[in-house]
């Protein structure tokens, strides 16, 4: 493989940002949390390095950002779309030529190899961009009226202030896509990002505002899970967009419903790729170990099971020997690597306790199943894993271990293999490997799964299309792709006589 080695981003002015601790964003003002109490960002690869102080935000932050929000959201929805679109439009063209520094932040703060970590900016931008040509798309209908003299149609309305809470494994790509949407559609935001990678939401943010958003439209509040709490509990939000685990999804839908805002999860996923015995095995065994140990297997759609024919497992699992053999494991910043840590120690214990059951139920580990030591002990490093004998009932094998773990479960019939990729709670991703475009449409047919793949990975999407779960793995509607929008507006009919 040929490096392409480019200059460093000079940090140090971020740096001077950072170490203001005004990083919450309300009304306009950067300001420290009403408290002042500030919690640290730690480095995945470094634990000993404190990469920033961020504001720890209370019930009285998030208030202040409702308020402020709620007030600038009519004038904001007021304005015509298209002129909301321009001033997102400079947002956007600012990010872009960021784009470096975005991603050697999102590398540092994440943990994320500076390819995936570049790849997941673009991406990011490439949906903002996308999204916010809805501002001249915002189609409503014409119909004919049953009366004479009617004229009907529909139109979007904006819902007024939103809350957006998004996760610490896509630090800029999913406050990228559920913000765009939001604003273009006329809602001021509240916005809540992981504790654990703040500093990609801030910089968006920042960009934002000194594009010309106004003051209020776009709030940014810092903490952890209270902060989210807070802002789920509040009556003055009207809709609220979440991606995490799934136990957490539920908890607020529950308590969403009871106010009758609209929600939209994006949970977890247990993806299964199915190899049939006609499948091209080394593009099979290519796809599945990008999708499986690339982001340290820490993304939702990650290929975690591969259910593979006994007839074919033998030289798949010598193809996926190589490619994990392969991998340079080592800080995100640093080029030359190819997969980096995982993000906390409460990551780690989780993999360690899977691992271990692992083991328990008989599971035997082709390769990797620890932590890494030596050097890598001053990060949070665990080996990439291949296992095999995985049962269908195994833990690794349907529950969520969100780390760099692939399981190759072997079966006789391809009905087997299709019983077993759908018999869990998770319904987001999939992929099925073979040249039997019969078998591929069968697949697609029986599995429940948002995004389903044939010949490619598990983990592949496009910005115009939509993106989401079914069963335990998403609710409340899709994000990206035309149907974005869908989530941050309300339909109004419109009836206008115009005769006798």
């Amino acid at each position: 493989m040929t490096l392409t080695t480019r200059p460093s981003p000079d940090l140090n002015e971020l740096k001077g940002w950072l170490a203001t601790g005004r990083l919450n964003h309300v009304g306009g003002e950067w300001r420290q949390a009403a408290s002042g109490a500030k919690f640290e960002v730690e480095n995945p690869a470094d634990f000993k390095e404190i990469i920033a102080h961020f504001p720890a935000s209370s019930a009285e932050d998030v208030q202040a950002a409702i308020e402020a929000a709620s007030q600038a959201q009519g004038a904001w929805a007021a304005l015509p779309a298209p002129q909301r679109g321009a001033i997102i439009a400079r947002a956007i063209a600012a990010l872009r030529a960021q784009a470096e520094l975005l991603s050697h932040v999102l590398s540092w703060e994440c943990g994320k190899v500076l390819a995936e970590a570049r790849v997941e900016v673009n991406r990011g931008l490439n949906a903002m961009e996308y999204l916010n040509g809805e501002a001249r798309r915002m189609h409503g209908l014409t119909v004919p009226s049953e009366q004479p003299g009617m004229f009907a149609y529909t139109v979007r309305r904006a819902l007024g202030v939103v809350g957006l809470i998004t996760p610490w494994n896509f630090p800029f790509a999913i406050p990228a896509w559920k913000l765009v949407p939001a604003l273009v559609t006329g809602n001021a935001v509240v916005l809540k990002p992981a504790e654990q990678t703040p500093i990609c939401a801030a910089l968006i943010v920042k960009a934002f505002a000194e594009a010309g958003l106004p003051s209020g439209v776009l709030n940014l509040v810092h903490g952890d899970g209270k902060v989210g709490a807070a802002l789920v509990a509040d009556p003055g939000v009207r809709a609220l967009s979440f991606t995490g685990s799934t136990a957490v999804g539920k908890r607020i839908n529950q308590q969403a419903a009871g106010r009758l805002a609209k929600v939209q999860l994006e949970l977890g996923g247990k993806n299964a790729a199915i190899v049939l015995p006609d499948a091209d095995l080394d593009l099979a065994a290519r796809e599945i170990a990008m999708a499986a140990w690339g982001s340290t297997g820490q993304r939702c759609t990650a290929t975690s099971r591969v259910i593979v024919l006994k007839e074919v497992a033998r030289p798949l699992v010598e193809r996926l020997m190589a490619h994990v053999q392969a991998l340079k494991v080592g800080p995100g910043l640093d080029e030359e690597n190819t997969m980096g840590p995982l993000i906390n120690q409460e990551a780690m214990d989780k993999v360690e306790r899977y691992m271990a059951i692992a083991r328990q139920e008989g599971a035997t580990f082709a390769y990797g199943g620890h932590r890494m030591g030596g050097e890598y002990k001053k990060g949070y490093f665990f080996e990439p894993t291949l296992l095999t004998g995985v049962k269908h009932e195994h833990a690794v094998a349907c529950e969520e271990v969100f780390g760099p773990v692939l399981a190759v479960i072997e079966v006789e019939t391809i009905d087997e293999a299709l019983a077993i990729a759908d018999d869990v709670d998770y319904g987001l991703s999939s992929a099925i490997f073979t040249r039997d475009m019969h078998q591929a449409f069968v697949y697609a047919e029986r599995l429940r799964t948002g995004l389903a793949h044939v010949n490619c990975a598990s983990v592949f999407s496009e910005v115009h299309l939509p993106f989401g779960g079914m069963k335990d793995s998403g609710f409340g509607g899709r994000e990206m792709g035309p149907a974005a929008i869908d989530f941050y507006t309300e339909t109004q009919t419109m009836y206008l006589k115009h005769g006798s």
